[in-house]
C-alpha cells in the first residue's frame, strides 16, 4: 500500500492512498478548507495522474469549502474517477462547482494570407487618395473659407520642418556622401575607374538618394509630429469643437502642414545633395585627387533633368507625408494609446508610401527616358 501524503496542516484535511482491486482510492479526512486544499493540491493532482482508475473516498470529510470542492471537481475530471461517500452537504457543493461552465478559450485567429495583406494595403492606399481628394478640394475652396487659413501655422510649421531639420539633414547627407564614396571607391579602383565614383555618388544623390532621404527625415520629425499635435486635439475634442462652429478641419489644420511640407522639402533635398557631395569630395580628395577634376566630373555627368528631377520628386513626397500625418492623427481612436499608435502610423506609412512612390517615379522617368 503506498505511504499516505502528509498533510499541510494538522488541524487541516489529510489525504492517504491505498489499492483497491484495479483501482487507487484517495481518502480524504478532516476540513477541507482553502489552506489544506491549495497544501494538497499539487500532490493530489500528481497521484490522480498516475493511475489508471481512481476513487475518490469522502467518508471521514467533515467539510470542505469551494476551494476544496474545487480541487475535488479536478480530481472527479480524471477519465473513471468516481467519488463515494460523500456528505449531502459536499455533494450539493461539489455539484455547483462542477456545474461551473469553464471560460471558452479566446478564439485563434485566423492565419495572415497574401490575400489579407493585399486588401489591407489597398483600403490603407484607398483610404489615402481620398484623404488628398479632401485637402485638393479644401485647397479649390480655400479662397471663400480664406479666414479659417492661417499663414502663422504655416510659418510655423515650416520652421520646425525645414529650418530645425537643416542640422540632421547637414549630417546624414555627409555622411551619406562618406560611405558611399568610400564604398564604391574601393571595389572601382580594382580597374582603375575610382575617378568615376564623384560621377555614380552625384547621380545617385541628386536622382534618387536626396530626395528619398530627405522625405524619410520629414516621416521621421514632421510626420510623427504632426500625427501627434492633431491627434491630441482630437483626444480632447477640439476638432468636435472645430466642426460644430463651422470650421473646416481640413482647412485650418491639413493644409497649412501640407503646404509648408511642399515648400520645405526642396530646400532640404538640396542641402542633403550638398552635404552628400561635399562628403564624397572629402573622400575624392584623400584618394588624390584634386576638388576641381571631382568638380569636373559631377558637372559633366549631372543633368539638369536629373536636378529638377529629383526636387519634383521631393515636393510630391512632402505632400505625400505631410497628408498621412495629418490623415494617422484625424483617425486618433480613444484611449491613452491612440497618439502614440498615430506617430508610429505615420512614421510607418509616410516612409512606405515614399518608397512606393519613388519606385513609380523610377519606372516613369525610364519610360519617358529621363
Amino acid at each position: 500500500m503506498p505511504p499516505p501524503l502528509p498533510p499541510a496542516d494538522p488541524t487541516g484535511a489529510t489525504l492517504a492512498t491505498r489499492s483497491e482491486a484495479d483501482a487507487t482510492v484517495l481518502a480524504f479526512a478532516g476540513a477541507l478548507d482553502s489552506v489544506a486544499a491549495g497544501a494538497l493540491w499539487r500532490d493530489a493532482i500528481r497521484a490522480a495522474k498516475a493511475q489508471p482508475r481512481l476513487i475518490l473516498d469522502l467518508a471521514e470529510l467533515t467539510t470542505c469549502d469551494t476551494t476544496g470542492a474545487a480541487l475535488l471537481a479536478e480530481l472527479a475530471s480524471h477519465e473513471g474517477a468516481e467519488i463515494r461517500n460523500a456528505t449531502p452537504q459536499v455533494q450539493a457543493l461539489l455539484d455547483r462547482v462542477q456545474g461551473i461552465a469553464p471560460a471558452p478559450a479566446a478564439p485563434t485567429p485566423p492565419p495572415l494570407t497574401w490575400r489579407d495583406v493585399l486588401r489591407a494595403g489597398s483600403a490603407a492606399a484607398l483610404g489615402g487618395v481620398t484623404f488628398l481628394g479632401e485637402a485638393v478640394v479644401a485647397l479649390v475652396r480655400l479662397p471663400a473659407r480664406a479666414r479659417q487659413f492661417r499663414s502663422a501655422d504655416l510659418l510655423r510649421t515650416a520652421d520646425q520642418a525645414g529650418v530645425r531639420a537643416i542640422p540632421l539633414t547637414l549630417l546624414l547627407g555627409t555622411l551619406m556622401g562618406l560611405i558611399l564614396a568610400f564604398q564604391s571607391l574601393i571595389p572601382m579602383r580594382r580597374f582603375g575607374a575610382d575617378l568615376y565614383v564623384a560621377n555614380l555618388v552625384a547621380i545617385s544623390l541628386i536622382r534618387e538618394l536626396g530626395p528619398l532621404l530627405a522625405a524619410v527625415i520629414l516621416a521621421g520629425r514632421t510626420g510623427s509630429a504632426f500625427a501627434a499635435e492633431i491627434g491630441t486635439m482630437k483626444v480632447n475634442q477640439e476638432i468636435d469643437a472645430l466642426t460644430t462652429m463651422d470650421i473646416d478641419p481640413v482647412t485650418m489644420l491639413v493644409l497649412p502642414r501640407m503646404l509648408a511640407a511642399m515648400l520645405v522639402m526642396p530646400a532640404l533635398t538640396v542641402i542633403l545633395e550638398m552635404a552628400g557631395l561635399l562628403g564624397m569630395t572629402l573622400v575624392m580628395v584623400g584618394a588624390g585627387y584634386p576638388p576641381v577634376t571631382v568638380a569636373n566630373q559631377v558637372a559633366q555627368w549631372v543633368r539638369p533633368a536629373d536636378f529638377f528631377g529629383g526636387l519634383s520628386k521631393a515636393v510630391v513626397f512632402g505632400a505625400v507625408v505631410a497628408g498621412i500625418g495629418c490623415r494617422a492623427g484625424l483617425a486618433t481612436g480613444i484611449g491613452p494609446r491612440a497618439v502614440g499608435l498615430s506617430a508610429t502610423a505615420a512614421v510607418v506609412g509616410g516612409i512606405v508610401a515614399t518608397i512606393v512612390l519613388d519606385g513609380l517615379f523610377a519606372i516613369m522617368f525610364y519610360r519617358l527616358g529621363i
